[in-house]
């Protein structure tokens, strides 16, 4: 008897092996493996159960019951009396690209910390190479990989009608991608807000397109509702069919969030300020998940993945049976696969989390796919190499070298200053900052004394070289002839570059392209320190252990260099090396006036993305 590989979804195979499994769980055909456990956890029901045996067919389980009652012939059989079976735990919003290491060794790092499927938001690889997008997140699973990443096709694609990428998605996109693959679920977080409520914004129809082919196709629109809180917005916001928020700071956003029916999905940063008041406040957290957004592996080498997105609940009160939940079957209902994950139930995949502590969340061993995975923290494989492919790995198109005239504002001949205008990272005000500066030379200059220095995005998909540039404030080098470039440049994932001479800044660049992206840091004219993201710009095709060490050697470079600091009102950075930058270049809501590299909607870059208002950045 040949069964499909089950790695893929699709509607074939998928009757097949149903056809199977039914057999299997009446005893008619034999069975793989038995597990035994001590006890097991229904989520949907919260109970425990005594004394369980969990048969599993392939990848897949085929029949739960008590201990021995299976009648069915099995080929093995494996005991844990002491352990508590809980389902393996599920990401339903996160970026891998954040992590920094390719979905191969992405599995690696997350299934023994019980992560054993992601809902894969994907507009940061989409937005480098959007046509390739679906066959990038395929590959690692074809290639046998146990974790099994749900595709989640990015709105921001590209972020807004003022940006260019590597990518277009649109209502065609969209219905072919739900179209040919059930293991793509959703449209991943619509977060150009004013795209989907004014018809007047040019993205209105794109937005809208993507909107229609999703639930055309019966799929999840996801949501990010950073900034609204106001009845109307959230009203508004529900009513376009956006059907959850992960942007949630406080707890009356949360419990506002869940009043107008919109599925919240909470960040750990958040738990001090939301928990506790849930708890006094929640009888019903069915509409309650926990995620992880973006985190780097050296963060998940530290804290833990979904693991510790559940421990971290239980730790501020929750019970353990409720966060759970909250990582397994609330985010698979949600996104509608709870028939494939999210339970120990048959006819789902065979993803087990082993317990020898419940309170604790202390993982013994983990199964996917009906496969022990993990002993402890040792990931026991298969790791699934991959050859990737020039799509992925040469992303940068810059087209040429650039020199330090690039970098250069110019001034109106004759004017010794001119005025400026300066934004600050997460500048969220109705309107930027104006700063009068020097002219040197024809050239409008920095002031360090006011901590005043370069900020420029580089298009790295036409090929033209073209480069946007103005001035920033409260973050940056303050040593002379230091830049600092990176490809990673949330959601376009152009490249940024902020330096204290233009000069600086043009090694930088250059020096990014010929290493395929990633980062690099020149400090008085010489590149001290780079870090490769060969993949997209994005990753790097090594284990997380790899990564975190030789990133480690990145941070005491910059350890080296002096860095401005000034903290806005919201204070979102810390001072020294300013690695906050790449989430600096964001352009959705409650974002305004932002720098985009040129394109043809803003050629000089530099707008305001709730209104489409331009203006030059000196005058």
């Amino acid at each position: 008897m040949h069964l499909p590989d089950d790695l893929i979804l699709n509607a074939e195979d998928e009757v097949s092996i149903r056809q199977h499994l039914t057999l299997v769980a009446l005893a008619k055909r034999p069975a793989d493996l038995v597990i035994e456990v001590g006890r097991l956890l229904s989520v949907h029901s919260r109970h425990w159960l005594e004394d369980q045996e969990i048969v599993v067919s392939g990848r897949r389980i085929a029949f739960v019951g008590p201990r021995g009652s299976y009648r069915g012939e099995v080929k093995a059989r494996v005991s844990y009396p002491n352990l508590s079976a809980v389902p393996g735990f599920g990401e339903v919003h996160k970026h891998i690209e954040s992590t920094h290491i390719t979905p191969e060794f992405e599995a690696a790092l997350v299934l023994p910390r019980g992560n054993t499927w992601t809902c894969e938001a994907s507009h940061e690889f989409a937005n480098v190479n959007g046509p390739k997008n679906q066959e990038f997140w395929q590959k690692s699973r074809l290639a046998g990989s146990p974790l099994k990443i749900f595709i989640q096709p990015g709105s921001a694609v590209p972020p807004s009608a003022w940006e260019e990428s590597g990518g277009y998605y649109g209502y065609e996109e969209q219905r072919e991608f739900l179209a040919h693959d059930m293991g793509t679920v959703s449209l991943d977080e619509v977060m150009d807000w004013p795209s989907v409520w004014n018809p007047e914004n040019p993205g209105y129809i794109r937005m809208w397109g993507m909107i229609g082919a999703t639930m055309e196709m019966r799929g999840v629109v996801e949501g990010h509702g950073s900034g609204l809180i106001d009845p109307h917005d959230l009203s508004a916001f529900a009513a376009a069919g956006i059907s959850s928020d992960h942007e949630v700071w406080a707890l009356e956003e949360a419990w506002e969030r869940l009043s107008h029916g919109i599925f919240t999905e909470l960040r750990p940063f958040s738990y001090d300020v939301i928990l506790p008041g849930l708890i006094e406040r929640l009888t019903d957290w069915s509409n309650i998940a926990f995620t992880t957004d973006d985190r780097s592996a050296s963060e998940t080498l530290e804290k833990g993945a979904a693991d510790y997105n559940v421990r971290h609940a239980i730790e501020y009160g929750l019970a353990p049976e409720i966060a759970i939940q909250c990582a397994t079957i609330n985010p698979a209902r949600h996104m509608r696969i709870d028939q494939w994950v999210g339970s120990i139930s048959p006819g789902r995949y065979a993803d087990i989390v082993l317990l020898d502590d419940v309170k604790t969340l202390s993982i013994r061993h983990v199964y996917a796919d009906g496969r022990l995975v993990s002993d402890g923290k040792q990931f026991l494989g298969p790791l699934a190499p991959i050859d990737w492919p020039d799509w992925a790995r040469k992303t940068m198109h810059i087209g040429r070298v650039l020199s330090a005239d690039d970098f250069a504002i110019k001034a109106e001949p004759g004017r010794h200053t001119m005025q400026a205008a300066v934004l600050r990272p997460f500048h969220w005000n109705e309107d930027y900052l104006v700063e009068a500066l020097p002219v040197v030379d024809g050239l409008v200059q920095r002031d360090t004394g006011r901590l005043i220095t370069k900020w420029a995005l580089v298009d790295r998909y036409r090929g033209d070289g073209a480069v946007a540039r103005m001035f920033w404030t409260g973050c940056g080098p303050a040593d002379p002839d230091t830049a600092l470039a990176s490809s990673v440049a949330h959601d376009s994932h152009n490249v940024w570059c902020i330096g204290s001479s233009d000069a600086a800044m043009a090694k930088a660049v250059n020096r990014l392209q010929e290493i395929d992206g990633g980062w690099v840091l020149v400090h008085r004219g010489e590149v001290v320190a780079e870090m490769r993201f060969e993949i997209g710009g994005l990753m790097t095709a090594r284990s997380a252990e790899a990564f975190d060490t030789d990133m480690q050697v990145f941070y005491r470079a910059a350890e080296q260099v002096e860095w401005m600091y000034k903290p806005s009102a919201l204070n979102l950075w810390k001072p020294g090396f300013p690695e906050f930058l790449k989430f600096a270049t964001l352009t959705c809501s409650p974002w305004r006036w932002v720098l985009v590299a040129p394109s043809e909607l803003a050629p000089e870059g530099f707008v305001n993305v709730q209104t489409g208002e331009q203006h030059k950045v000196v005058w």
